[in-house]
């Protein structure tokens, strides 16, 4: 399990150094549109800016909810329920683990849910 917690670590750091940068990038863009006399109804730049805008808060809500799967997947390292499907109590399977470190369901379980 210690292999399982280094790769969930390194996950983690990985997502917290992106959400770090696309905060900045965000607040930059937010700064840098109170700065000027955008408006974005009738300025050509206004939509885009506000179309970036967007995007970077979505990029920044994925990235904050993966930080929470990821601390998830350790709490269940810890309660030693990791690799085990939330749903059905099967082991999960480690290619699944492989691809996503952070899964909380089998492959058929995750179909379903689709």
């Amino acid at each position: 399990m210690e292999e399982v917690r280094r790769r969930l670590a390194g996950e983690r750091e990985q997502a917290l150094t992106r959400l770090a940068g696309l905060t900045g990038d965000h607040e930059a863009m937010v700064a840098a549109s109170l700065d000027t006399n955008a408006d974005d109804e009738h300025d050509p730049e206004g939509t885009t800016i506000a179309f970036e805008r967007s995007q970077i808060g979505a990029l920044v809500r994925q990235v904050r909810h993966h930080v929470a799967e990821v601390d998830a997947a350790l709490e269940r390292v810890e309660a030693g329920t990791y690799g085990v499907c939330e749903v059905c109590g099967r082991d999960i399977g480690a290619p699944r683990l492989e691809a996503l470190p952070a899964a909380r369901r089998c492959i058929r379980c995750a179909s379903r849910r689709s």
